[in-house]
């Protein structure tokens, strides 16, 4: 569900800019106690994992799309929605500068749409809700399942949305409305099973990681290496090769593009939206997550065995790693800055 530039004029992509960097400031304006020096490595390796992750698109069966999962429901279970919603705006950030998924103007509506929703609303008032009275196996799978399709729906429709303020007449709101959710609905159910494991994994292995994270806690004296290292192997195994069986059918944004407007690229209005793509030519040194001699081949076999995406993986994981650290960082540097200011 990335957005291109062309999906949005500049007012909107502007006017999404702002309210996904006030949302960010809120975020870190929030986080108080919880940010020590376990949830930031654990904000580093989600946001990689994520980050692999999204590169699998799976197959929906009998419709000739696909999908990827969206990852905020996870994000925000394991580390807090706070937290969670700036790992999310790291991972799409690298996306968006070094690989060329999803546009830079449109930035702002990528992060809302799967950040936004699926931390402040669908995890609190649907995850949250769901495990209140205690955690449990079925617990965290209703939660993650309903979560991630509301979440998703949401998202979705705040795309159709977006597109309709941008006076984007080639995708009439109706029309598009009626492809965006359906479709988006199978793929947010996927979703939530795939979050379902990796949340369960985490609970099994460390329990309190849940329970700190839901309560606002610092995780305090926790072991923190078992689940590290799961995700870490698990960042080198999907990054790295399931990557290459990643369903050739378009997502679900663009299938219903396509259904609507018989295209899945809309042509660029120029202006801003060129001087970004230029921009984001020469910062993307994988674009679609491989070589830029193989990104210009239109035809590719499945499994796409690629040594390029493999490499893509890799590099944007360790990237989004390091990004996610430097917040989770700079958020413990500006709160040790506060502290201190108060003291005196």
């Amino acid at each position: 569900m990335h957005m291109g530039d062309a999906l949005v004029s500049g007012a909107v992509g502007g006017t999404m800019l702002v309210a996904t960097a006030a949302v960010a400031t809120y975020s870190v304006k929030k986080i108080n106690s919880d940010m020590d020096e376990k949830k930031i490595p654990l904000m580093g390796v989600m946001g990689a994992f994520v980050f692999a992750a999204q590169m699998i698109n799976f197959t929906i069966p009998g419709t000739g799309s696909s999908g990827h999962i969206g990852g905020g429901i996870l994000l925000s279970i394991l580390l807090g929605p706070y937290a969670g919603f700036l790992t999310m705006a790291a991972i799409l950030l690298i996306q968006a500068l070094f690989f060329a998924d999803g546009g830079l103007l449109a930035y702002g509506c990528n992060v809302f749409n799967m950040g936004f929703y699926a931390c402040f609303i669908a995890y609190p008032f649907i995850y949250k809700f769901i495990n209140r009275k205690g955690i449990s196996t079925k617990r965290i799978f209703a939660g993650s399942v309903l979560a991630s399709i509301i979440g998703l729906q949401l998202g979705a429709f705040s795309v159709v949305l977006e597109t309709l303020l941008s006076g984007k007449t080639e995708l009439p709101f109706t029309t598009f409305v009626l492809l965006m959710q359906p479709i988006h609905l199978a793929i947010g159910f996927i979703e939530g099973l795939v979050t379902a494991a990796v949340v369960t994994f985490v609970w099994k292995a460390r329990p309190e990681i849940l329970e700190k994270s839901s309560d606002g806690e610092a995780y305090g004296n926790i072991s923190m290496k078992r689940v590290l290292g799961g995700l870490i192997i698990a960042v080198l195994i999907v990054g790295g090769m399931l990557s290459w069986f990643a369903s050739a059918n378009p997502d679900g944004l663009e299938w219903s593009m396509e259904k609507t407007a018989g295209t899945t690229e809309l042509d660029s209005p120029g202006g801003v939206h060129d001087t970004l793509s230029n921009i984001q030519e020469k910062t993307a040194f994988l674009p679609d997550y491989s070589f830029k001699s193989q990104s210009d081949n239109e035809e590719e076999e499945w499994p796409a065995v690629s040594v390029g995406t493999s490499i893509s993986g890799i590099i944007g994981g360790a990237l989004t790693l390091g990004l996610a650290l430097l917040i989770g960082f700079g958020v413990k540097f500006i709160k040790g800055k506060r502290k201190k200011v108060n003291v005196h």
